[in-house]
């Protein structure tokens, strides 16, 4: 086996917080670390890679990448997901795909979790880091499913918590421990034993293959579970709720995935433009009869006073939306 040939694969997945937790754990992995390393930070589509790049190749003696689509897996490699684009692996080689947002991230943790699960099965180990809502749960339950590890970060050292909580309360883990004791685990783990091949999931198999291909079908969404009547927030999609998850999870024929958490965030969000655009319409309205200068009646006056208590109402319902956007469970 030449030095490169790759026999372990990590996932690293992580939100806020991220790049110090990211650029804490590396700094860990020493110059025979047996591995390749795959890194999702969920960052805005306009984030320099780059910077992000150079800062965690200052904290590590492997080499760092934003791999390029195609690419091959080399070993004591560590791959940056580049901004905007999906992250995803086949068997020896590195996919760079746009396609269409899982959970409303691109690139998501999920999909790369999801993939490497499919292509390296029990080869796979899987780490979830500080980060906020669910991110990353659902692709953690793939890998678990197919005979990979998992492991999170303590829920106690993480500066956003909810990621790592929210593996913990949707599946057993193998590992919770500090970022600084995660190195020395998985060096003594790849030096004692070789994985076994496991036996993947079909419907995992059919998730990574539909966001490769970048296209789903009728049938393909069958097989991953029921048609709901919730329609997508991005495309209007109709959205099935996938069955074998470890957490609620809807999928649409475009490729568009959501957490329950996520869809309901998406349907407030769509809900509170809905009242800005009603509100805009009812204050023109509201002016223009208060402005009117060929109707001096009592009625004009009296409707102008109800468009205001509309106006007002409206307003109430959006401060109840919000509170229930950034309430916490």
């Amino acid at each position: 086996m030449s030095k490169n040939e790759v026999k372990n694969i990590i996932v690293i997945g992580t939100s806020a917080g991220g790049i110090n937790a990211v650029s804490k754990l590396v700094a860990g992995f020493d110059k025979d670390f047996d591995a390749a390393v795959f890194v999702v930070i969920h960052i805005s589509r306009n984030s320099l890679t780059e910077v992000i790049l150079s800062q965690i190749q200052k904290h590590t003696i492997l080499k760092c990448v934003t791999p390029k689509d195609g690419e091959k897996i080399m070993n004591k490699v560590i791959y940056l997901a580049p901004a905007d684009h999906h992250m995803m692996i086949e068997k020896k080689k590195i996919l760079i795909r746009k396609g269409a947002y899982d959970n409303h991230w691109r690139p998501s943790i999920d999909v790369l979790f999801r993939s490497a699960a499919a292509a390296y099965d029990s080869c796979v180990t899987g780490i979830i880091l500080t980060g906020l809502l669910d991110d990353g749960t659902s692709g953690m339950s793939a890998i678990k499913r197919s005979g990979g590890r998992c492991m999170v970060q303590d829920p106690e050292e993480a500066d956003f918590p909810d990621m790592p909580n929210s593996v913990l309360k949707s599946m057993e883990v193998d590992y919770k421990v500090s970022i600084n004791e995660m190195g020395y685990i998985l060096s003594d783990l790849f030096s004692r034993k070789q994985c076994e091949v496991g036996k993947v999931p079909a419907d995992v198999k059919l998730e990574a293959q539909i966001t490769m291909r970048m296209s789903s079908s009728v049938k393909d969404l069958e097989k991953l579970g029921p048609f709901t009547p919730f329609t997508c927030p991005d495309c209007g999609g109709v959205l099935v709720k996938v069955k074998n998850d470890q957490i609620a999870r809807y999928r649409c024929y475009t490729g568009h995935t959501y957490t329950e958490k996520a869809l309901e965030s998406e349907k407030i969000k769509r809900i509170e433009e809905s009242l800005w655009v009603a509100i805009r319409m009812m204050e023109e309205r509201k002016n223009l009869l208060e402005a009117m200068e060929s109707d001096n009646s009592n009625s004009r006056i009296e409707r102008a006073g109800q468009m205001k208590v509309h106006i007002e109402r409206l307003k109430s319902m959006l401060l109840d939306l919000n509170e229930n956007l950034y309430k916490k469970d």
